[in-house]
């Protein structure tokens, strides 16, 4: 009589690994970069991020940290400034419609460039003193070019959760002549996008 061969009983197949629960993801801490320049509504947009997405209550929900007197700490936010580069004007050459190009003078270029290192200084300053309020750890990045390619470039870079602008409320005439720095952002950079509208102002009340 032949042997009848036993076969292994098969496995089960295996289940799908189960979502992550609420304490894995609090414990994921965020990247977050904003772009900030001398605008209010740039700096409207880092205070909107700080309250959001790094909020006190955050904070006191994270776990106990060893040793506990360390202050918690729910991410990074990368504080991102891009200068422009200086251009060359153009004026007129001579009295009627002919033009030229001024070029600026060496010692004129190291007077912009000093006075846009000092400008950066300041805006940096002014955000990263903000951030001491929150718990998270604050960066600064320091770029020159056109912003809107400066900004997607950077995100490329640090590979961040989330790019945080903020809005100038610029009219349709206005985008379609200057463009906007918040729309190029959102169709181009490789990561979720929140633009931060300016804050409402509130009516006067006439007596």
């Amino acid at each position: 009589m032949d042997a009848i061969e036993e076969k292994p009983p098969e496995s089960p197949p295996e289940s799908p690994p189960a979502p992550p629960s609420a304490s894995s993801r609090r414990k994921k801490k965020k990247k977050v970069v904003v772009a900030i320049d001398e605008s209010e509504g740039s700096f409207h947009a880092l205070r909107w991020a700080l309250d959001y997405l790094f909020s006190a209550a955050d904070a006191a929900a994270a776990p106990p940290l060893s040793p506990p007197s360390e202050k918690p700490v729910l991410g990074l936010i990368l504080i991102l400034h891009v200068r422009r580069p200086l251009q060359k004007f153009i004026v007129p050459a001579a009295p009627g419609p002919a033009v030229g190009i001024y070029v600026p003078s060496s010692s004129v270029i190291e007077s912009v460039k000093k006075a846009q290192e000092q400008n950066s200084s300041l805006l940096l300053s002014r955000a990263l003193k903000l951030c001491k309020e929150w718990p998270v750890k604050a960066e600064k990045m320091v770029m020159e070019g056109d912003p809107k390619e400066m900004i997607c470039e950077a995100v490329e870079n640090t590979r961040p959760d989330l790019l945080v602008l903020g809005s100038r409320g610029l009219g349709s005439l206005q985008r379609t002549f200057l463009g906007s720095v918040s729309d190029y952002c959102a169709h181009h950079a490789k990561c979720p996008v929140l633009i931060v509208r300016p804050q409402s102002k509130e009516p006067v009340q006439k007596k």
